[in-house]
């Protein structure tokens, strides 16, 4: 029983980790992703810190949304 219950948790795992690929292939074909305004970069000698704060808010009720749709009964 113990290792049926393994096997299905690494199967969930695998498909998860197959979508977020899938996600991040497609995300990296769009253009303005990551550099809405809102999106914070801040550069100085040897440092880089970037915040993409808009996008995130983007995304967040983008799945917040589909997620609904999906487990709404």
């Amino acid at each position: 029983m113990a290792v049926e219950s393994l096997g299905r948790t690494l199967i969930y795992i695998g498909i998860v980790l197959v979508l977020v690929g899938g996600f991040f292939f497609l995300v990296a074909k769009v253009p303005w992703f990551g550099k809405l305004p809102g999106d914070f970069t801040y550069q100085r000698e040897g440092l880089t810190i970037y915040i993409p704060l808009v996008t995130m808010i983007l995304l967040s009720l983008i799945l917040t949304l589909l997620l609904n749709i999906i487990w709404h009964r």
